[in-house]
């Protein structure tokens, strides 16, 4: 079995101010000692240090080298992939967006599906509830399931 992240989830576990920040480290942690295949699209990965280093975002914002660490130390890991877009994508995007009416947040959220179609990962963690709209992919919430 394997799973993709969304960038809520180290967002969460990085932000200590944040009332899901135990819960997201714990998630976050148990993903990281395995054995399930973990996929970080390149997506995920932008997004993360955009919010994490972000002072709007986070009442104490990381370093760009802090929120770097935190990504390679993820990537580090043998069991932990990234995702990015291969020939044919746009394809998998159309796919991604039938039936939904994908503008503004939702662009980002048809990407991160896409690519999930496109290399065949049908699990998806996050706590956003609008990845519900879309078909094809399972949306699991680890703040509900704890």
């Amino acid at each position: 079995m394997s799973f993709a992240l969304d960038a809520n989830l180290p967002r969460y576990a990085s932000d200590t101010s944040s009332p899901f920040h135990p819960r997201a480290l714990e998630f976050l942690r148990e993903c990281m000692d395995g054995p399930e295949l973990v996929f970080v699209p390149w997506p995920v990965v932008l997004a993360y240090l955009r919010v994490a280093t972000h002072p709007a975002v986070f009442r104490q914002p990381l370093s760009q080298p802090e929120a770097n660490g935190n990504i390679e130390a993820l990537l580090r890991r043998p069991h932990v992939r990234t995702l990015g877009e291969a020939d044919g994508f746009w394809n998998f995007y159309q796919r991604a967006s039938r039936g939904v009416v994908v503008r503004g947040n939702l662009v980002h959220d048809a990407h991160l599906v896409a690519l999930l179609l496109q290399h065949g990962v049908a699990a998806l963690w996050t706590h956003d509830r609008d990845f519900h709209k879309f078909d094809g992919i399972r949306v699991r919430d680890p703040f509900a399931e704890s």
